[in-house]
Protein backbone atom coordinates (compact mmCIF):
# COMPACT_ATOMS: atom_id res chain seq x y z
CA UNK A 1 0.00 0.00 0.00
CA UNK A 2 1.75 3.28 -0.91
CA UNK A 3 1.83 6.34 1.51
CA UNK A 4 0.27 9.40 0.51
CA UNK A 5 2.27 13.27 0.00
CA UNK A 6 3.12 14.02 3.81
CA UNK A 7 2.40 17.45 4.31
CA UNK A 8 4.80 20.05 4.79
CA UNK A 9 6.51 19.69 7.68
CA UNK A 10 6.79 22.41 10.58
CA UNK A 11 9.63 25.73 9.27
CA UNK A 12 12.11 24.90 11.68
CA UNK A 13 12.03 20.72 10.95
CA UNK A 14 12.04 21.83 7.04
CA UNK A 15 15.81 24.31 7.58
CA UNK A 16 17.11 21.25 9.83
CA UNK A 17 16.28 18.76 6.87
CA UNK A 18 17.96 21.43 4.21
CA UNK A 19 21.11 20.99 6.41
CA UNK A 20 21.05 17.30 6.10
CA UNK A 21 20.51 16.98 2.51
CA UNK A 22 23.43 19.64 1.40
CA UNK A 23 25.41 17.45 3.59
CA UNK A 24 24.69 14.39 1.44
CA UNK A 25 25.31 16.58 -1.85
CA UNK A 26 28.41 17.89 -0.41
CA UNK A 27 29.58 13.91 0.12
CA UNK A 28 28.37 12.71 -3.15
CA UNK A 29 30.22 15.51 -4.84
CA UNK A 30 33.01 15.55 -3.13
CA UNK A 31 33.74 11.92 -3.35
CA UNK A 32 34.10 12.26 -7.01
CA UNK A 33 37.63 14.65 -6.75
CA UNK A 34 38.06 14.13 -2.86
CA UNK A 35 40.58 10.86 -4.06
CA UNK A 36 42.33 13.08 -7.09
CA UNK A 37 45.13 14.60 -4.99
CA UNK A 38 45.76 11.29 -3.42
CA UNK A 39 46.02 9.28 -5.90
CA UNK A 40 49.81 9.16 -6.56
CA UNK A 41 49.92 8.35 -3.17
CA UNK A 42 47.46 5.44 -2.99
CA UNK A 43 49.05 3.95 -6.60
CA UNK A 44 52.96 3.99 -4.68
CA UNK A 45 50.93 2.45 -1.72
CA UNK A 46 48.91 -0.16 -3.05
CA UNK A 47 50.96 -0.59 -6.45
CA UNK A 48 48.33 -0.04 -8.86
CA UNK A 49 49.22 0.19 -12.48
CA UNK A 50 48.23 3.26 -14.51
CA UNK A 51 45.01 1.91 -15.91
CA UNK A 52 43.44 0.57 -12.22
CA UNK A 53 44.78 4.38 -10.99
CA UNK A 54 42.24 5.95 -13.81
CA UNK A 55 39.57 3.22 -12.75
CA UNK A 56 39.46 4.47 -8.95
CA UNK A 57 37.82 7.52 -10.69
CA UNK A 58 36.01 6.04 -12.97
CA UNK A 59 34.18 3.22 -11.25
CA UNK A 60 32.85 5.93 -9.10
CA UNK A 61 31.32 8.16 -12.41
CA UNK A 62 30.25 4.60 -14.06
CA UNK A 63 28.54 2.91 -10.90
CA UNK A 64 26.66 6.75 -9.93
CA UNK A 65 26.26 7.84 -13.42
CA UNK A 66 24.79 4.69 -15.20
CA UNK A 67 22.52 3.63 -11.72
CA UNK A 68 21.10 7.42 -11.07
CA UNK A 69 17.45 6.83 -13.26
CA UNK A 70 16.56 3.24 -11.44
CA UNK A 71 17.84 4.58 -8.31
CA UNK A 72 14.85 7.83 -8.21
CA UNK A 73 12.38 5.52 -10.07
CA UNK A 74 13.31 3.51 -6.38
CA UNK A 75 13.11 6.36 -4.44
CA UNK A 76 9.56 7.04 -5.71
CA UNK A 77 8.18 4.03 -5.36
CA UNK A 78 9.60 2.45 -2.17
CA UNK A 79 9.92 5.57 -0.28
CA UNK A 80 12.06 8.66 -0.46
CA UNK A 81 13.48 8.93 3.31
CA UNK A 82 13.91 4.53 3.13
CA UNK A 83 15.99 5.00 0.44
CA UNK A 84 17.92 7.70 1.62
CA UNK A 85 18.62 5.76 4.69
CA UNK A 86 19.58 2.67 2.94
CA UNK A 87 22.02 5.07 0.48
CA UNK A 88 23.52 6.19 3.52
CA UNK A 89 24.54 2.72 5.24
CA UNK A 90 25.69 1.71 1.72
CA UNK A 91 27.96 4.40 1.30
CA UNK A 92 29.22 4.05 4.50
CA UNK A 93 30.19 0.43 4.68
CA UNK A 94 31.78 0.98 0.88
CA UNK A 95 33.86 3.49 2.27
CA UNK A 96 35.34 1.52 5.08
CA UNK A 97 35.94 -1.23 2.25
CA UNK A 98 37.91 1.18 0.59
CA UNK A 99 39.71 2.62 3.39
CA UNK A 100 41.03 -0.24 4.22
CA UNK A 101 41.63 -1.71 0.69
CA UNK A 102 44.52 -4.27 0.36
CA UNK A 103 44.90 -4.02 -3.42
CA UNK A 104 44.38 -2.14 -6.38
CA UNK A 105 41.28 -4.45 -7.41
CA UNK A 106 39.36 -3.48 -4.21
CA UNK A 107 39.77 -0.04 -4.15
CA UNK A 108 37.99 -0.30 -7.36
CA UNK A 109 35.43 -2.52 -6.47
CA UNK A 110 34.70 0.12 -3.33
CA UNK A 111 34.68 2.93 -5.34
CA UNK A 112 31.99 1.56 -7.92
CA UNK A 113 29.99 0.45 -4.68
CA UNK A 114 30.22 3.98 -3.46
CA UNK A 115 28.72 5.08 -7.39
CA UNK A 116 26.13 2.89 -7.10
CA UNK A 117 24.70 3.48 -3.41
CA UNK A 118 25.09 7.74 -4.15
CA UNK A 119 22.57 6.65 -7.25
CA UNK A 120 20.25 5.57 -4.46
CA UNK A 121 20.97 8.65 -2.38
CA UNK A 122 21.62 11.52 -4.74
CA UNK A 123 17.87 11.34 -6.31
CA UNK A 124 15.84 10.32 -3.05
CA UNK A 125 18.08 13.41 -1.71
CA UNK A 126 16.77 15.96 -4.06
CA UNK A 127 13.34 14.42 -4.46
CA UNK A 128 12.94 14.70 -1.28
CA UNK A 129 14.27 18.64 -1.21
CA UNK A 130 11.78 19.27 -3.91
CA UNK A 131 9.12 17.52 -1.59
CA UNK A 132 10.12 19.35 2.02
CA UNK A 133 10.05 23.15 -0.14
CA UNK A 134 7.19 22.60 -2.76
CA UNK A 135 6.95 26.39 -3.47
CA UNK A 136 7.47 30.30 -2.38
CA UNK A 137 10.59 32.37 -1.62
CA UNK A 138 11.57 29.52 0.76
CA UNK A 139 12.30 26.95 -1.85
CA UNK A 140 14.34 29.83 -3.63
CA UNK A 141 16.44 30.09 -0.46
CA UNK A 142 16.78 26.14 -0.64
CA UNK A 143 17.47 25.45 -3.67
CA UNK A 144 20.39 27.82 -3.54
CA UNK A 145 21.59 26.53 -0.75
CA UNK A 146 21.61 23.37 -2.02
CA UNK A 147 23.33 24.21 -5.43
CA UNK A 148 25.96 26.48 -4.13
CA UNK A 149 27.02 23.10 -2.49
CA UNK A 150 26.64 21.42 -5.53
CA UNK A 151 29.29 24.23 -7.30
CA UNK A 152 31.26 23.79 -4.14
CA UNK A 153 31.57 20.43 -3.66
CA UNK A 154 34.49 19.70 -6.36
CA UNK A 155 36.42 21.95 -4.81
CA UNK A 156 35.59 20.89 -1.07
CA UNK A 157 37.06 17.65 -2.18
CA UNK A 158 40.76 19.02 -3.45
CA UNK A 159 41.17 20.90 0.04
CA UNK A 160 39.92 17.95 2.18
CA UNK A 161 41.73 15.04 -0.03
CA UNK A 162 44.65 17.39 0.42
CA UNK A 163 44.66 17.85 3.83
CA UNK A 164 44.08 14.17 4.83
CA UNK A 165 46.77 13.43 2.19
CA UNK A 166 49.51 15.09 3.92
CA UNK A 167 48.36 15.51 7.56
CA UNK A 168 47.10 11.92 8.10
CA UNK A 169 46.91 9.20 4.92
CA UNK A 170 45.05 8.94 1.91
CA UNK A 171 43.05 5.74 3.32
CA UNK A 172 41.06 9.02 5.16
CA UNK A 173 39.81 10.58 1.69
CA UNK A 174 37.54 7.36 1.91
CA UNK A 175 37.36 7.13 5.69
CA UNK A 176 36.31 10.47 6.21
CA UNK A 177 32.86 9.64 4.79
CA UNK A 178 32.10 8.09 8.23
CA UNK A 179 31.34 10.78 9.45
CA UNK A 180 28.76 12.26 7.38
CA UNK A 181 27.21 8.84 7.16
CA UNK A 182 26.54 8.94 10.82
CA UNK A 183 25.80 12.57 10.78
CA UNK A 184 23.48 11.73 7.40
CA UNK A 185 21.80 8.87 9.11
CA UNK A 186 21.15 10.11 12.69
CA UNK A 187 19.65 13.88 10.77
CA UNK A 188 17.55 11.70 8.14
CA UNK A 189 15.45 9.91 10.94
CA UNK A 190 15.04 12.85 12.77
CA UNK A 191 14.05 15.24 10.55
CA UNK A 192 12.96 13.74 7.01
CA UNK A 193 9.58 12.83 6.43
CA UNK A 194 9.24 9.69 4.41
CA UNK A 195 7.50 10.28 1.12
CA UNK A 196 6.80 7.65 -2.03
CA UNK A 197 4.18 8.41 -4.69
CA UNK A 198 0.45 7.20 -4.34
CA UNK A 199 -1.06 4.14 -7.00
CA UNK A 200 0.41 0.44 -8.41
CA UNK A 201 3.92 1.40 -8.97
CA UNK A 202 5.66 -1.51 -11.04
CA UNK A 203 9.36 -1.13 -11.81
CA UNK A 204 10.21 -0.56 -15.77
CA UNK A 205 13.00 -3.76 -15.42
CA UNK A 206 13.71 -3.28 -19.71
CA UNK A 207 14.17 0.22 -19.26
CA UNK A 208 16.35 -0.10 -16.22
CA UNK A 209 18.83 -2.86 -17.67
CA UNK A 210 18.55 -0.21 -20.59
CA UNK A 211 19.30 3.00 -19.31
CA UNK A 212 22.04 1.20 -17.32
CA UNK A 213 23.85 -0.34 -19.69
CA UNK A 214 23.28 2.44 -22.41
CA UNK A 215 24.74 5.05 -19.66
CA UNK A 216 27.44 2.44 -18.92
CA UNK A 217 28.48 1.46 -22.29
CA UNK A 218 28.55 5.45 -23.36
CA UNK A 219 30.78 6.62 -19.80
CA UNK A 220 33.26 3.41 -20.37
CA UNK A 221 33.34 4.24 -24.50
CA UNK A 222 34.41 8.42 -23.19
CA UNK A 223 37.18 6.36 -20.84
CA UNK A 224 38.70 4.79 -23.19
CA UNK A 225 38.55 7.43 -25.60
CA UNK A 226 42.20 9.04 -24.18
CA UNK A 227 44.14 6.24 -25.66
CA UNK A 228 42.53 6.76 -29.19
CA UNK A 229 38.75 8.01 -30.83
CA UNK A 230 39.60 5.52 -33.58
CA UNK A 231 40.26 2.46 -31.58
CA UNK A 232 37.71 -0.17 -32.17
CA UNK A 233 36.46 -0.39 -28.51
CA UNK A 234 36.13 3.37 -28.33
CA UNK A 235 33.59 3.23 -30.70
CA UNK A 236 32.59 0.12 -30.18
CA UNK A 237 31.17 1.17 -26.69
CA UNK A 238 30.35 4.51 -27.91
CA UNK A 239 28.13 2.92 -30.75
CA UNK A 240 26.52 0.93 -28.21
CA UNK A 241 25.69 3.14 -25.62
CA UNK A 242 23.98 5.83 -28.62
CA UNK A 243 22.19 2.88 -29.76
CA UNK A 244 21.23 1.91 -26.44
CA UNK A 245 19.68 4.97 -25.37
CA UNK A 246 17.99 5.29 -28.72
CA UNK A 247 16.09 2.20 -28.03
CA UNK A 248 15.34 3.33 -24.39
CA UNK A 249 13.43 6.33 -25.72
CA UNK A 250 11.65 3.43 -27.68
CA UNK A 251 10.65 1.32 -24.52
CA UNK A 252 9.92 4.07 -22.72
CA UNK A 253 7.34 5.75 -25.05
CA UNK A 254 5.27 2.30 -24.92
CA UNK A 255 5.55 0.97 -21.11
CA UNK A 256 2.93 2.01 -18.71
CA UNK A 257 5.26 3.31 -15.83
CA UNK A 258 7.94 4.07 -17.74
CA UNK A 259 11.58 4.84 -15.88
CA UNK A 260 12.24 7.99 -17.34
CA UNK A 261 8.65 9.50 -18.51
CA UNK A 262 9.21 11.30 -21.39
CA UNK A 263 7.33 14.56 -20.47
CA UNK A 264 10.12 15.38 -17.88
CA UNK A 265 12.95 15.57 -20.60
CA UNK A 266 10.38 16.82 -23.55
CA UNK A 267 9.62 20.03 -22.01
CA UNK A 268 11.96 22.34 -24.03
CA UNK A 269 12.72 24.28 -21.15
CA UNK A 270 13.74 21.64 -18.66
CA UNK A 271 15.08 19.92 -21.90
CA UNK A 272 17.51 23.00 -21.65
CA UNK A 273 18.39 22.85 -18.23
CA UNK A 274 19.17 19.37 -18.24
CA UNK A 275 21.83 20.07 -20.91
CA UNK A 276 23.29 22.85 -19.62
CA UNK A 277 23.85 21.31 -16.47
CA UNK A 278 26.10 18.38 -18.08
CA UNK A 279 27.97 21.06 -19.78
CA UNK A 280 28.84 22.82 -16.31
CA UNK A 281 29.02 19.61 -14.28
CA UNK A 282 31.98 18.39 -17.53
CA UNK A 283 33.76 22.22 -17.05
CA UNK A 284 33.60 21.63 -13.30
CA UNK A 285 35.07 18.46 -13.30
CA UNK A 286 37.53 18.82 -16.23
CA UNK A 287 39.22 22.00 -15.25
CA UNK A 288 39.50 21.43 -11.67
CA UNK A 289 41.60 18.33 -12.20
CA UNK A 290 43.61 20.27 -14.88
CA UNK A 291 44.26 22.72 -12.23
CA UNK A 292 45.58 20.28 -9.63
CA UNK A 293 47.76 18.57 -12.09
CA UNK A 294 48.89 22.15 -12.77
CA UNK A 295 49.49 22.98 -9.27
CA UNK A 296 51.22 20.39 -8.45
CA UNK A 297 53.28 19.34 -11.38
CA UNK A 298 54.16 22.73 -12.50
CA UNK A 299 53.99 24.82 -9.71
CA UNK A 300 55.18 22.27 -7.49
CA UNK A 301 52.40 22.79 -4.60
CA UNK A 302 52.08 20.60 -2.04
CA UNK A 303 49.19 18.19 -1.58
CA UNK A 304 47.26 20.67 1.04
CA UNK A 305 48.88 23.86 -0.67
CA UNK A 306 47.21 23.24 -3.76
CA UNK A 307 43.86 22.01 -2.36
CA UNK A 308 43.58 25.42 -0.57
CA UNK A 309 44.99 27.20 -3.62
CA UNK A 310 41.57 25.83 -5.47
CA UNK A 311 39.43 28.21 -2.52
CA UNK A 312 38.72 31.12 -4.41
CA UNK A 313 36.37 29.07 -6.26
CA UNK A 314 33.97 27.89 -3.81
CA UNK A 315 34.47 31.16 -1.50
CA UNK A 316 33.58 33.41 -4.79
CA UNK A 317 30.45 30.91 -5.11
CA UNK A 318 28.91 31.65 -2.10
CA UNK A 319 29.59 35.09 -1.73
CA UNK A 320 27.85 35.58 -4.84
CA UNK A 321 24.72 32.83 -4.54
CA UNK A 322 22.76 35.05 -2.07
CA UNK A 323 22.73 37.96 -4.57
CA UNK A 324 21.88 35.27 -7.44
CA UNK A 325 18.93 34.46 -5.36
CA UNK A 326 18.01 37.89 -4.86
CA UNK A 327 17.82 38.33 -8.61
CA UNK A 328 16.19 35.03 -9.63
CA UNK A 329 12.85 36.24 -8.61
CA UNK A 330 13.15 39.42 -10.12
CA UNK A 331 14.77 38.51 -13.41
CA UNK A 332 13.60 35.11 -13.73
CA UNK A 333 16.31 32.39 -14.17
CA UNK A 334 16.90 33.13 -18.39
CA UNK A 335 19.37 36.48 -17.65
CA UNK A 336 21.60 34.24 -15.30
CA UNK A 337 21.51 31.46 -16.83
CA UNK A 338 22.99 33.44 -20.03
CA UNK A 339 25.05 35.25 -18.41
CA UNK A 340 26.91 32.58 -15.66
CA UNK A 341 28.69 30.54 -18.44
CA UNK A 342 30.13 33.60 -20.55
CA UNK A 343 31.58 34.62 -17.39
CA UNK A 344 32.76 31.28 -16.45
CA UNK A 345 34.19 31.58 -20.03
CA UNK A 346 36.00 35.03 -19.69
CA UNK A 347 37.62 33.10 -15.75
CA UNK A 348 38.81 30.05 -18.00
CA UNK A 349 40.41 32.08 -20.77
CA UNK A 350 42.56 34.04 -18.33
CA UNK A 351 43.16 30.91 -16.74
CA UNK A 352 44.66 29.44 -20.20
CA UNK A 353 47.55 32.22 -19.68
CA UNK A 354 49.13 30.28 -17.83
CA UNK A 355 52.93 29.80 -17.86
CA UNK A 356 55.66 27.22 -16.51
CA UNK A 357 57.08 30.23 -13.92
CA UNK A 358 53.52 31.67 -13.62
CA UNK A 359 52.88 33.30 -10.36
CA UNK A 360 49.32 32.00 -8.81
CA UNK A 361 48.25 35.03 -7.47
CA UNK A 362 48.58 36.64 -10.87
CA UNK A 363 47.66 33.79 -13.13
CA UNK A 364 45.31 31.71 -11.23
CA UNK A 365 43.55 33.38 -8.56
CA UNK A 366 41.60 36.07 -10.53
CA UNK A 367 40.51 33.33 -12.82
CA UNK A 368 38.93 31.08 -10.13
CA UNK A 369 37.38 34.29 -8.72
CA UNK A 370 35.29 35.11 -11.79
CA UNK A 371 34.78 31.67 -12.40
CA UNK A 372 33.05 31.60 -9.12
CA UNK A 373 30.65 34.34 -9.83
CA UNK A 374 29.71 32.65 -13.15
CA UNK A 375 29.26 28.98 -11.57
CA UNK A 376 26.98 30.80 -8.67
CA UNK A 377 24.64 32.63 -11.15
CA UNK A 378 24.45 28.94 -13.21
CA UNK A 379 23.89 26.81 -10.17
CA UNK A 380 21.39 28.99 -8.20
CA UNK A 381 18.91 28.85 -10.62
CA UNK A 382 19.94 25.48 -12.55
CA UNK A 383 18.80 22.67 -10.23
CA UNK A 384 15.51 24.80 -9.46
CA UNK A 385 14.60 25.44 -13.26
CA UNK A 386 15.21 21.64 -13.85
CA UNK A 387 12.56 20.43 -11.70
CA UNK A 388 10.00 23.54 -11.78
CA UNK A 389 6.83 21.90 -12.65
CA UNK A 390 7.36 18.50 -12.17
CA UNK A 391 4.45 16.38 -10.73
CA UNK A 392 5.30 14.50 -7.19
CA UNK A 393 4.75 11.65 -8.75
CA UNK A 394 7.59 12.00 -11.42
CA UNK A 395 9.59 13.73 -8.54
CA UNK A 396 12.45 10.72 -7.99
CA UNK A 397 12.93 10.30 -11.90
CA UNK A 398 13.63 14.27 -12.10
CA UNK A 399 16.42 13.97 -9.86
CA UNK A 400 17.90 11.39 -11.09
CA UNK A 401 18.06 12.81 -14.40
CA UNK A 402 19.51 15.99 -13.33
CA UNK A 403 21.94 14.52 -11.13
CA UNK A 404 22.85 12.07 -14.63
CA UNK A 405 23.26 14.87 -16.42
CA UNK A 406 25.69 16.65 -14.06
CA UNK A 407 27.57 13.39 -13.70
CA UNK A 408 27.83 11.86 -17.25
CA UNK A 409 28.44 15.18 -18.31
CA UNK A 410 31.23 15.37 -15.91
CA UNK A 411 32.50 11.98 -17.30
CA UNK A 412 31.85 12.62 -20.95
CA UNK A 413 34.04 16.06 -20.27
CA UNK A 414 36.59 14.73 -18.60
CA UNK A 415 37.56 12.10 -21.27
CA UNK A 416 37.01 15.09 -24.15
CA UNK A 417 39.20 17.22 -21.77
CA UNK A 418 42.12 14.52 -21.77
CA UNK A 419 41.87 13.70 -25.64
CA UNK A 420 42.76 17.90 -26.15
CA UNK A 421 45.30 17.50 -23.53
CA UNK A 422 46.90 14.12 -24.71
CA UNK A 423 46.72 15.40 -28.93
CA UNK A 424 48.20 19.43 -27.19
CA UNK A 425 50.82 17.59 -25.16
CA UNK A 426 51.64 14.91 -28.00
CA UNK A 427 54.91 16.86 -29.64
CA UNK A 428 56.80 18.01 -25.84
CA UNK A 429 59.52 15.95 -27.22
CA UNK A 430 60.84 12.36 -26.17
CA UNK A 431 60.72 12.25 -22.21
CA UNK A 432 58.50 9.81 -20.69
CA UNK A 433 57.51 13.18 -19.07
CA UNK A 434 56.56 16.33 -20.96
CA UNK A 435 58.60 18.84 -19.63
CA UNK A 436 56.97 21.80 -17.65
CA UNK A 437 56.56 24.00 -20.91
CA UNK A 438 54.87 21.63 -22.60
CA UNK A 439 53.05 20.55 -20.06
CA UNK A 440 51.29 23.92 -19.14
CA UNK A 441 50.59 24.57 -22.64
CA UNK A 442 48.78 21.41 -23.02
CA UNK A 443 46.57 22.33 -19.35
CA UNK A 444 45.70 26.00 -21.14
CA UNK A 445 44.32 24.11 -24.18
CA UNK A 446 42.36 22.03 -22.05
CA UNK A 447 40.49 25.67 -20.22
CA UNK A 448 40.33 27.23 -23.88
CA UNK A 449 37.82 23.52 -24.59
CA UNK A 450 36.41 24.24 -21.49
CA UNK A 451 35.44 27.75 -22.31
CA UNK A 452 33.83 26.81 -25.61
CA UNK A 453 32.15 24.29 -23.50
CA UNK A 454 30.68 27.38 -21.28
CA UNK A 455 29.94 29.76 -24.48
CA UNK A 456 27.78 26.55 -25.81
CA UNK A 457 26.12 26.54 -22.42
CA UNK A 458 25.18 30.42 -22.66
CA UNK A 459 23.89 29.36 -26.46
CA UNK A 460 21.86 26.77 -24.97
CA UNK A 461 20.39 28.99 -22.08
CA UNK A 462 19.69 31.65 -25.41
CA UNK A 463 17.99 29.16 -27.34
CA UNK A 464 15.66 26.82 -24.62
CA UNK A 465 15.06 28.70 -21.89
CA UNK A 466 12.52 31.20 -23.76
CA UNK A 467 9.00 31.80 -22.42
CA UNK A 468 7.50 34.41 -19.74
CA UNK A 469 9.07 35.04 -16.49
CA UNK A 470 6.27 33.96 -14.71
CA UNK A 471 6.33 30.23 -16.57
CA UNK A 472 10.31 29.94 -16.30
CA UNK A 473 10.39 30.55 -12.02
CA UNK A 474 9.92 27.90 -9.51
CA UNK A 475 6.26 27.02 -8.87
CA UNK A 476 4.29 29.46 -6.41
CA UNK A 477 6.58 32.13 -6.63
CA UNK A 478 5.72 35.73 -8.24
CA UNK A 479 7.91 37.87 -9.75
CA UNK A 480 8.88 41.08 -8.08
CA UNK A 481 9.57 44.17 -9.24
CA UNK A 482 12.87 45.15 -10.43
CA UNK A 483 14.23 48.17 -8.92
Amino acid sequence: MSTPMPATPPSRSRWWALVVLSLTQLVVVLDGTIVTIALPEAQRDLGLTDGQRQWVVTAYALGFGALLLLGGRVADYWGRKRTFLLGMVGFGAASVFGGLAQTGVELVIARGAQGVFAALLAPAALALLTVTFPSGRERNTAFAVFGTVAGAGAAVGLVLGGFLTEFADWRWCLLVNIFFVLVGIAGGIAFLTESRVDGDNRYDVLGAITVTAGLGSLVYGFSLAEGGWGSPQTVGFLAAGVLLLVLLVWIESRVAQPLLPLRIVSDRVRGGAFLIQAVAGSVMIGATLYLTLYLQIVLRMPALEAGLASLPLPIAIMLTAPFATKMLPKRGPRPLLIAGPLIVAVGLVYLSRITADGNYFVQVLPALAVMGVGMALLFVPLQNLALSGVAPHDAGAASATANSAMQIGGSIGLSVFTAVYSAAVGGSGTGALPDPVHLTSAYGATFVAAAVGMVVASVLAITLVRGATSRLLPQGVTALPAH
